[in-house]
């Protein structure tokens, strides 16, 4: 390597380690497709990692939907090898032809990184996004009229299935890290679909390039998405204090002052909606700003409305956000398991083999005579977890009929700072 580009490589490794929060973790996993942007990553990460005494391990996932996916990660086991790491690849299978291709992918990819993640003892996993991701990211957002959330951009560090998800790459430019590979004779994969014009994020990734003299190049965008992450810091402060002012959990349910709620300005409120939605649901994804804004509206007007299988409605001077019934009402599991992936049971006594947990329903709450000394609404109920036997309903503990048997939430009083995440 030519000395005079020992510089260069220094403020790139300085770039990468500043998006890593400016240390190494013990223990760190990077995710390597084989294109240019992962693989540089990859042997960036591997330098520091050997210096620092920290341990990094490598994974591929394999999503079976070109002919070439498993020799590029035969390519990517070979590198990582010749460099003394492992690497594991993770095969997905799970395409059913139906919904978004696209993002079915890229969930199944999260889910199995993560799982390997777990195994491994790998607390955070890097990812090899770069300043033309975001930017690109930046304006297939703006097209979908994203607000201030959208606008921000990637985050630098996500949590997703338990998982820290570090893109420590977001200030470098892709043209800097083909020079960088160029400059040390490392080998990458081009993906042919990185030319399929049927792809949106290519189709925006060509119209950059056609604007970029009128000013709107990866590092501008980079600016502005930096200006709305602190914004929607801001608000996100602001969401803080009104969620601890008029928000409070109450059998599974988020329960809102609505005089305090409906005086907030809307996106606060939106936003405090979302806060809600999200931890009831736990989907990771927040449902478009449009539905939580026609729900809220009817809200106001008096109207009970449905989002995301949640039910909201407005009561006695507060607004219940909670499960909806039809949304969990084939739930049915082993009264030892999770229910609705958030509800456990016990009991004082071992219980038989063939009781189970389900949703109250109808039929239950009619078995419940005091249900209403609990003060909570009857669709509130109707979606709370009951014990039954067969047909016999042996307890419903938030309806009132307890009979030695008590239900809790898997999930504390985090809901208070989370929201799911925006398109």
């Amino acid at each position: 390597m030519d000395q005079r580009a020992a510089p260069a490589d220094a403020r790139l490794a300085e770039a990468v380690i500043a998006g890593l929060g400016g240390t190494l973790p013990p223990r760190l996993g990077v995710a390597v497709s084989g294109g240019g942007d992962s693989i540089a990553l990859m042997h960036l990460l591997h330098a520091h990692c050997a210096a620092a005494g920290s341990v990094l391990r490598v994974v591929t996932v394999d999503h079976g939907l070109r002919p070439e996916a498993a020799e590029e990660a035969h390519f990517v086991a070979r590198q990582a090898a010749a460099l003394g790491l492992s690497h594991d690849t993770l095969a997905w299978r799970g395409w059913d032809g139906q919904g978004n291709l696209q993002n079915a992918a890229r969930d199944a990819r999260y889910g199995l990184m993560a799982d390997w993640a777990r195994r491994h003892d790998l607390p955070i996993v890097a990812l090899g996004h770069t300043a033309d991701d975001q930017a690109e990211t930046l304006i297939m957002r703006l097209a979908r009229r994203a607000g201030v959330d959208g606008l921000s951009g990637m985050d630098p560090q996500s949590h997703r299935l338990g998982i820290t998800w570090a893109r420590p790459m977001l200030a470098v430019r892709r043209q800097t890290l083909r020079a960088y590979l160029q400059r040390h004779h490392i080998e990458w994969v081009e993906d042919p679909s990185n030319d399929d014009p049927h792809y949106t994020r290519i189709r925006t990734r060509q119209t950059l390039a056609a604007v970029a003299p009128l000013g709107l190049e990866p590092e501008a965008l980079a600016d502005v998405a930096a200006n709305m992450a602190s914004a929607r810091a801001a608000l996100d402060h602001y969401a803080d204090w009104a969620t601890a002012a008029f928000l409070r959990n109450d059998a599974g349910a988020v329960v809102i002052e609505a005089e305090g709620f409906f005086a907030l300005p809307e996106e606060i409120r939106r936003r405090l909606m979302l806060r809600a939605i999200g931890w009831i649901s736990a989907k990771p994804y927040a449902p478009r700003s449009t539905a939580v804004r026609s729900l809220i509206d009817g809200l106001a007007q008096g109207r009970a409305g449905t989002l995301d299988g949640c039910q909201a409605l407005r009561r006695r001077g507060e607004v219940w956000v909670f499960r909806e019934f039809n949304a969990v009402k084939d739930i049915t599991t082993p009264v030892e398991q999770l229910w609705d992936s958030r509800w456990r049971a016990q009991s004082a006594a071992p219980p038989s083999a063939s009781v189970q947990l389900r949703a109250l329903g109808q039929e239950g709450l009619a078995q419940c005579p005091t249900w209403r000394d609990t003060r909570r609404p009857r669709a509130v109920l109707l979606s709370t977890p009951a014990i039954w036997q067969g047909d016999t309903l042996l307890a419903a503990p938030l309806a009132g009929l307890a009979q030695k048997w008590h239900v809790q939430l898997e999930r504390d009083a985090a809901w208070l700072k989370t929201a799911p995440l925006s398109h």
